[in-house]
């Protein structure tokens, strides 16, 4: 990650031009949109910014997480990402009409999770497949990520369907307020498990080690200003997103698809980080990092945000529906099933890759023709 221009001659720090400039272009750019929302050629330019949004926020990621090593990097990452997206979904919420419960939680999470198990991971492995044959990985700490996985996703987004206090697949009060903590638990005791107890289950392989010990660490001052810049692209991406949103949604309905399409479509735009940094580390063989990027994400985005959620309809007596419908319940459980059977050997191959990939399609095509 070595740099030689002005800044890190003057300044020691190790970061290229446009990575600095862009996080900065595109926050800058958001006090201005709301004067240009009519002119379609500021909408081009708007979906182009938040793009090189995106790369930056990927790119200081990396130097992040190269700097404090695995697996801290990608929680990193996926704990900066979810919280910026609880963040959208707890001021789209409060900002909804409160003539019946809200829906958009329990879409984002669903969205989200569905792309993260399909799609990124899908991705991934057919990459890696691609390049590799076979890649490697460490068993164990894909095992405990997906169990906890399992457990949170169904206690959330399937359970709330069979209970009979509330209708319409919601929690009441206490429920709600349980499900939350039993969240937070999941999610708490995977961190503790992938940061302190085992951590070793989730560091890279002897190669992948190896080949980044030569390798410089960037400085600390790198650092630091590329946890601020990643902070600011990363909410940068999602307050695009939000401006975006009216816009793809128009198109959308032009196009005669479900609303259902733009909670995809924005979400995939929030999850573009973290699905190029795990892809990009499975075509260098790296695909531990991928993993622990996917799976850790798709934790962060169900056990932080139902409690988010959980506490926003508690204080301002908000009403939301959690429970998915019967189709997807289907695809959810298949969609964890297969990443389950496809990860429990240790070792990854192309088919593993286009199965998933087909979940994702059928995913896509569904949601667009129910």
């Amino acid at each position: 990650m070595h740099v030689n221009n002005f800044i890190s001659r003057k300044l020691n720090l190790s970061l290229p031009y446009w990575a600095i400039i862009c996080p900065l272009l595109a926050i800058s750019t958001l006090t201005i949109a709301d004067d240009f929302k009519d002119h379609s050629w500021f909408t081009a330019l708007l979906g182009f910014i938040l793009i090189s949004a995106v790369l930056a926020a990927v790119h200081h990621a990396e130097v992040v997480a190269h700097k404090v090593g695995e697996p801290f990097g990608t929680i990193i990452l996926a704990l900066a990402i979810t919280v910026i997206e609880v963040s959208l979904i707890v001021s789209l919420m409060m900002s909804e009409p409160t003539d019946g419960p809200s829906v958009l939680a329990r879409d984002t999470v669903f969205a989200a999770t569905m792309i993260i198990l399909t799609g990124i991971i899908g991705i991934c492995l057919l990459a890696g497949g691609v390049r590799y044959r076979e890649q490697n990985f460490i068993k164990q700490g894909v095992s405990t990520a997906l169990i906890t996985l399992v457990a949170i996703s169904i206690l959330t987004l399937i359970l709330p369907n069979y209970l009979t206090t509330e209708p319409g697949g919601r929690f009441s009060s206490s429920q709600l307020i349980f499900v939350a903590i039993i969240s937070l638990i999941l999610y708490g005791g995977f961190i503790s498990v992938q940061t302190i107890r085992h951590r070793n289950y989730f560091l890279p392989q002897t190669s992948e080690t190896v080949s980044e010990i030569h390798v410089e660490k960037p400085n600390s001052l790198t650092s630091i200003f590329s946890l601020i810049l990643l902070l600011i692209a990363l909410a940068a991406v999602v307050l695009l997103s939000k401006k975006l949103s009216p816009t793809i949604e128009d198109m959308v309905i032009q196009l005669g698809a479900p609303k259902s399409l733009v909670g995809i479509i924005i979400a995939t735009v929030i999850l573009l980080p973290e699905g190029l940094a795990a892809y990009k580390a499975a075509k260098q063989d790296r695909l531990q990092t991928s993993l622990n990027l996917a799976l850790g994400s798709a934790l962060a985005s169900i056990g932080l945000t139902i409690p988010a959620v959980a506490i926003v309809c508690y204080f301002a007596d908000l009403k939301v529906s959690l429970g998915i419908d019967a189709k997807s319940s289907i695809l959810l459980v298949l969609s964890l099933f297969t990443v389950y059977l496809s990860l429990n050997s240790g070792r990854s191959n192309i088919q593993q890759g286009i199965v998933l990939l087909t979940l994702f399609l059928t995913y896509l095509f569904t949601t667009i023709v129910p």
